[in-house]
């Protein structure tokens, strides 16, 4: 998966690409190879803001979080995006799985 990390009024460090990049590793395992992830980090005078998004096979998903601190803002973005990427992966997996159980049925 590719990540794209952009900071407004605030300088990305190695560090905090780093720890983006173990966040949204995970999600690897759901997704393919040709995904792509862009979070937007937003330093304000008192919020740190976090948004991401996951774009791939047509499916673009979307999540912010907004705390005091960069890092918490980030976690709890992650957080977020996973949650939404099982719900749409059992989506789909759901969605199959009801077709088999009517060709089973129609066939007894």
């Amino acid at each position: 998966m590719q990540i794209l990390v952009t900071g407004k009024h605030f300088d990305v460090t190695q560090a905090t690409h780093q720890h983006i990049t173990e966040k949204l590793k995970r999600l690897g395992r759901y997704m393919d190879d040709s995904a792509s992830a862009h979070v937007v980090l937003q330093l304000e005078k008192a919020r740190c803001l976090a948004e991401g998004t996951i774009t791939a096979k047509g499916t673009r998903l979307h999540a912010s979080a907004e705390t005091k601190d960069m890092y918490s803002a980030i976690d709890s973005m992650a957080i977020k995006i996973e949650r939404q990427v099982l719900k749409h992966k059992n989506k789909i997996s759901s969605h199959h799985r009801d077709e088999d159980a009517l060709k089973i049925k129609e066939e007894t």
